[in-house]
């Protein structure tokens, strides 16, 4: 059997784990271990995890995780969600389907707090969906809101996903949480004229809400502006060079930690329960990376990726057709793949495809976030829906995954005005100080 062929049957046994539920990391350091001792020796394997651990766990760019995942389960703790979504709720609760677009924008604030899907989804959920349902909202708009909004959490800086593309491509962190801001902004954007749309089509789906007087506006939006000061002087610090990625995090975390101080929301039993649940998901992210770097140099030694990068692009689509067959594969792999288990797994193989088309790394790594934002709402893995029915258990998963489509929609939307503009994305990191 050729190096080859042992390139492809990593993949399927890597598949393979992850379809019986193997933890991501886990998955693909045995694959990989496995891997380069058949190519190579055992030598060579240990090695290799052995080196890739410990640049990993010594490598300074990696502390921006612990702490902007503190950040974001201090805020969570804060009451955050509440005020963002009552601030938000304020100023658009008078449109039809103001409730939805309420959570869209609040899930927009939050997100760039918690750099979380799933904890933007729960946490907004939580919030919203109670006061959907005494407003008898549609329950397809509703749960759809609350799901699809979530995604806003891997693009709008601070990102794990970011981060761990920015590991694997040895990109910039902070070009690529700046790349993340304005296509962020107009996704959540399309999200409401999307909500809008589906309220002009069936407005009994989303009843307005009342209007609130500027006075009470003005009240909502400051409960939440030492959360939104938190993020403007953060994100705005790593723009004009001020700090770096990792100290913004540690900023943005101690300025949290000190609001939820003032605010009395933390107990000593608290603050231990969000300490565990921070080197929880900082150990998960961290044994990723670990798979990434042992499976990438097993894919490297079999050939495979320059197998498939000589193959792509001898097939002569031209660097826009072969962008959009990855864009459709990464759909594809999205319907069964978690989030971070199709980010790890196909960079690795498709990031030298998009480096020798001329494509600008940081511009791909936004539209590759944007493509797992997709497979986080699309059926039948769809985690983010699976976040919501645990908060409404009551509502079908078919109405559910029928509420997401004008979203996905959505996001096709962003994804071609971003590939037809990208200076969308790289405006920003490109003028930031510093580079």
């Amino acid at each position: 059997m050729t190096d080859l062929l042992f390139g492809v049957g990593g993949i399927v046994v890597l598949l393979l784990l992850l379809a019986i539920r193997t933890p991501v990391g886990v998955a693909m350091v045995v694959v990989g271990l496995i891997g380069i001792t058949i190519v190579q020796n055992e030598r060579a394997a240990l090695a290799t995890f052995s080196s890739a651990s410990w640049t990993v766990l010594t490598k300074a760019e990696l502390m921006v995780i612990p702490f902007f995942v503190l950040m974001g389960n201090l805020a969570g703790a804060s009451g955050l969600s509440r005020n963002l979504f009552n601030a938000a709720y304020a100023w658009v609760g008078w449109m039809r389907g103001g409730l939805a677009s309420a959570t869209v924008l609040g899930c927009s604030g939050f997100a760039a707090l918690s750099g979380s899907s799933v904890a933007s989804a729960i946490t907004m959920g939580q919030v919203a969906l109670p006061e959907m349902k005494r407003f008898n909202y549609d329950d397809k708009l509703a749960t759809g809101a609350v799901a699809a909004g979530g995604t806003l959490g891997i693009l709008i800086p601070p990102s794990t996903g970011f981060v761990i593309y920015a590991i694997l491509t040895e990109q910039s962190i902070g070009r690529l949480f700046l790349a993340g801001v304005v296509p962020g902004l107009l996704l959540a954007g399309l999200f409401v004229v999307a909500i809008l749309l589906i309220t002009a089509r069936n407005p009994e789906a989303g009843p307005r809400g009342r209007a609130f007087s500027l006075g009470e506006r003005v009240g909502a939006l400051a409960d939440a502006l030492p959360f939104l000061g938190v993020v403007a002087f953060v994100i705005g610090g790593i723009y004009v060079g001020a700090f770096t990625p990792t100290e913004a995090a540690g900023v943005g975390a101690i300025a949290t930690f000190v609001i939820a101080l003032v605010r009395r929301s933390l107990t000593w039993s608290r603050m231990a329960l969000l300490l565990r649940q921070t080197v929880s998901t900082t150990a998960m992210v961290y044994l990723i990376i670990i798979g990434a770097s042992v499976f990438s140099p097993f894919l490297a030694r079999t050939g495979l990726t320059d197998a498939i990068t000589d193959g792509l692009i001898g097939l002569g689509f031209g660097p826009y057709g072969t962008l959009l067959l990855l864009i459709a594969a990464f759909i594809v792999l999205g319907t069964f793949l978690e989030g971070f288990a199709m980010l790890v797994l196909t960079v690795p193989i498709v990031f030298p495809i998009v480096v020798a088309l001329g494509f600008d790394p940081i511009w791909f790594g936004v539209v590759m976030v944007i493509v797992i934002e997709m497979g986080l709402i699309t059926p039948p893995v769809g985690i983010n829906v699976f976040v919501v029915r645990s908060i409404v258990p009551e509502v079908p998963m078919g109405r559910m995954f029928r509420g997401i489509l004008p979203f996905w929609a959505a996001m096709g939307v962003a994804l071609a005005i971003l590939i037809l503009w990208p200076n969308l994305a790289l405006h920003l990191p490109n003028t930031m100080f510093g580079v």
